[in-house]
């Protein structure tokens, strides 16, 4: 089934639900859900003998500061019907939820964690919904394109010297300087006192 077919099919089940269908200058084409509406559509596409996506590829959001949204983005594909579709939902950028899916395709449950721990999208009736990639006590959400993170955690620093910052120096740097960093402790045992008697 064509993009513009699955959106009608979608239109005629669940009206107003689903809006903005686009399939020009872009390679996925998609469109938008009510995110209040987002479960029932899902559930539908997924059991609808017309479309049976029975699988979510993946799940993105993508920060847009300017608009205050973070826009959800889903991957679908159906294995029987051999077709793909995209939906997205815009979430208010200082409260962003959205019903989970965890419950209708398994592979969103991780993908749902990782939105939740990078972006900070709460996700309404996940089974499990914690950080997946930082500690629990992380500030913040490194993917928010306004992130800025803190010089330390947990007394290390977050951050290290640029490899290239590194070579200028190595460069610079005496044979003798060179070999030193390239095998430290190299030729210590050689310091050390001996006795022979």
């Amino acid at each position: 089934m064509e993009a513009a077919e699955i959106f009608a099919r979608l239109t005629a089940e669940v009206g107003d639900a689903v809006s903005a269908f686009t399939a020009l200058g872009t390679r996925d084409p998609f469109c938008m859900v009510a995110p209040a509406r987002w479960h029932d559509v899902a559930v539908l596409l997924r059991n609808d003998a017309a479309l049976q996506f029975d699988f979510c590829q993946c799940i993105t959001a993508v920060d847009w500061p300017k608009k205050s949204i973070l826009q959800m983005v889903y991957h679908l594909y159906s294995y029987p019907l051999r077709h793909s579709f995209v939906v997205k939902a815009d979430l208010p950028r200082d409260n962003p939820t959205i019903q989970s899916v965890a419950d209708i395709w398994m592979a969103a449950d991780w993908n749902e964690r990782e939105q939740f721990d990078l972006l900070g999208v709460g996700f309404l009736g996940h089974p499990d919904l914690r950080r997946v990639l930082l500690p629990d006590d992380w500030v913040g959400y490194p993917l928010r394109k306004d992130y800025k993170e803190a010089a330390m955690y947990r007394d290390m620093p977050t951050s290290r010297p640029s490899t290239l910052d590194l070579l200028v120096v190595y460069d610079r740097a005496t044979p003798a300087e060179k070999q030193k960093a390239m095998h430290p402790g190299a030729g210590d045992e050689g310091e050390q006192e001996t006795t022979d008697e």
